[in-house]
């Protein structure tokens, strides 16, 4: 990839149209009297999307000579001028290239498509664990077994997670998309043919699959976030993103005791619960299928943002994945983050993987109940994503907020664990939506601070990566706070994650917090040094025009 300081504009001859996302620009306008046109419209000494100064009469009656670049009529445009200093002139330019920056309507489609079957995917993770007694005895296998329905996630995420953001960084965001929803889609089909007692084997091959489809789907929220959103959105995106796939766990939880209820002396009965569940599930998955491959696209005709118009200016020969990946290794704040997300997320998985076991530990025959503290848990969680998006937005306080939220998740798990056995399953509800708020609404802070302190690193290999973390760590906990549960009761289980997330809270004191995405952004609106391709007729060399907040304030 290439950074900004190091990229180079391309010259365009005379008679040649400007490179796409690139406005012309004449190069006799002074550099001072120049400024970027909000969205607004022009202000006095602006410059309009036809990159002509209001200023200057001569270059006005000129320019109407010349033919305009019409805005997209799906996009709200912007365009970006960066002039040398004050007073100054571009030597000779007559075509300056501007980035050109807008935001589609269409995004909001793509977003709300990928939220909807990464919902179907979590759906599928967790509506085995919350009703885990009643497969034990549907299909006749230990708690162990239903448990490895909700552990293949975890197991498939790893090894498939290197080919799976190559794919991204290669082939793009539709082939991943179209992949992630059509093996949903198609686990979920398989699952419908699993609804006999000697089948247990089919519903683990469905589930198989679906795990294959989560690779495609968790790496994806950071990455259309910042292709498709612009930077004072780009979070509150991600954390929607995010949202979809809480909501499916949410759901999870509350559907499946209410469509299989707990009818042990009628298997037929089951047997039909079960089947309506799964084609439920089938038909809307393949809904969702059809809709990603109708509406769902690459990316939007210009770039929301400055920071993505560098990243999608960058010569695609230059890119190497397995760079990408070193450079992330030495990236030390990166690695921190990566063990403190796994930490957390890890113990998340593991809390709703075991959550049944635990309610039903001192409520028995409260399935219901049990779904429903669940559904607490994660309905807290995603209101937690959305306030902390926005917040992020606004302050883009990252490490302070994220650490903010680790210690309000130790504090809710402690809190939880020792109130668990009260007798009060109210006490529960009120626990288990605290934990939910500050544990599954640090999930989007995770993304979002990989994706800054790792700029301009693919969001999707460091997304990838964090939610690698997230699966090993997954697996070891649910293992070993599973044991601990069946030895020595859920009291154990939950003292053993809270250690755990008290290291997260040490490591992530450690980070040290470099926005690297948000100072471009920031440098290009508020005038720090930030660079833009020129073509300059007279020397046939490419430029950089760097432009300090000084030069700003004389415009």
């Amino acid at each position: 990839m290439v950074r900004p300081d190091e990229e180079e504009g391309a010259a365009v001859g005379p008679g040649h149209p400007p490179a796409i996302g690139y406005l012309p620009v004449p190069g006799e306008a002074p550099a001072g009297k120049v400024s970027a046109e909000t969205q607004n419209g022009p202000k006095a000494g602006s410059l309009a999307l036809n990159a002509v100064s209001r200023d200057s009469p001569k270059e006005t009656s000129g320019a109407l000579d010349r033919p305009k670049t019409p805005p997209a009529p799906e996009e709200e445009t912007q365009a970006w001028l960066l002039p040398r200093g004050p007073g100054e002139e571009t030597p000779g330019a007559e075509d300056t290239l501007v980035p050109r920056t807008a935001l589609s309507p269409r995004r909001f489609v793509v977003l709300l498509i990928f939220s909807l079957y990464s919902l179907v995917n979590a759906f599928q993770w967790i509506q085995y664990s919350i009703i885990s007694n009643v497969f034990e005895n549907f299909y006749n296998v230990s708690s162990l077994h239903i448990d490895w329905l909700s552990m293949v996630y975890m197991l498939a995420y790893v090894p498939l997670i290197f080919p799976a953001t190559w794919l991204l960084d290669t082939r793009g965001l539709r082939l991943t998309a179209l992949l992630g929803s059509g093996l949903n889609c198609l686990g979920a089909w398989i699952k419908c043919g699993s609804v006999q007692q000697h089948l247990f084997w089919v519903t683990m091959m469905g589930q198989c699959l679906c795990s294959v489809a989560q690779v495609f789907i968790l790496g994806l929220p950071s990455h259309i976030a910042s292709v498709w959103f612009g930077p004072k959105e780009v979070s509150t995106a991600c954390a929607t993103a995010v949202l979809g796939n809480q909501l499916g766990t949410a759901v999870g939880f509350l559907l499946p005791p209410v469509l299989v209820p707990n009818t042990q002396n009628n298997t037929e009965l089951l047997a039909c619960n079960i089947s309506i569940m799964f084609y439920g599930t089938s038909a809307v998955a393949t809904l969702l299928f059809i809709l990603t491959v109708i509406a769902f696209k690459e990316k939007p005709q210009y770039p929301p943002s400055q920071a993505q118009a560098v990243l999608q200016d960058s010569p695609p020969e230059k890119y190497s994945y397995v760079k990408s990946i070193r450079n992330l290794f030495k990236n030390t704040p990166f690695v921190l983050l990566l063990v403190t997300y796994g930490i957390m997320t890890g113990a998340f998985y593991s809390v709703s993987t075991l959550l049944n076991q635990m309610i039903l530990t001192y409520y028995e025959g409260e399935e219901v109940n049990a779904g429903r503290i669940g559904l607490t848990l994660v309905l807290a969680g995603m209101v937690g994503s959305i306030l902390c998006g926005l917040w992020l937005d606004y302050t883009k306080t990252y490490k302070h907020t994220t650490l903010t939220v680790y210690i309000s998740s130790f504090v809710g798990m402690v809190i939880f664990t020792f109130t668990l056995d009260l007798g009060h399953i109210i006490i529960v509800f009120v626990t288990g939506g605290l934990l939910g708020f500050f544990m599954t609404g640090y999930l989007p802070l995770g993304f979002e601070f990989a994706v800054e302190i790792t700029y301009p690193e693919s969001e999707g290999t460091s997304s990838g990566l964090l939610n690698a973390a997230a699966q090993i760590f997954g697996i070891f906990f649910t293992l070993a706070q599973g044991r601990l549960t069946s030895a020595y009761g859920p009291q154990a289980g939950n003292i053993f994650l809270c250690i755990w997330m008290f290291v997260g809270i040490i490591l992530t004191a450690l980070i040290k917090s470099d926005l690297k995405r948000h100072n471009i952004n920031k440098g290009i609106t508020n005038g720090d040094i930030k660079a833009v391709p020129v073509d300059s007729p007279t020397d046939q060399e490419s430029k950089t025009i760097l432009m300090s907040k000084q030069s700003e304030l004389a415009i």
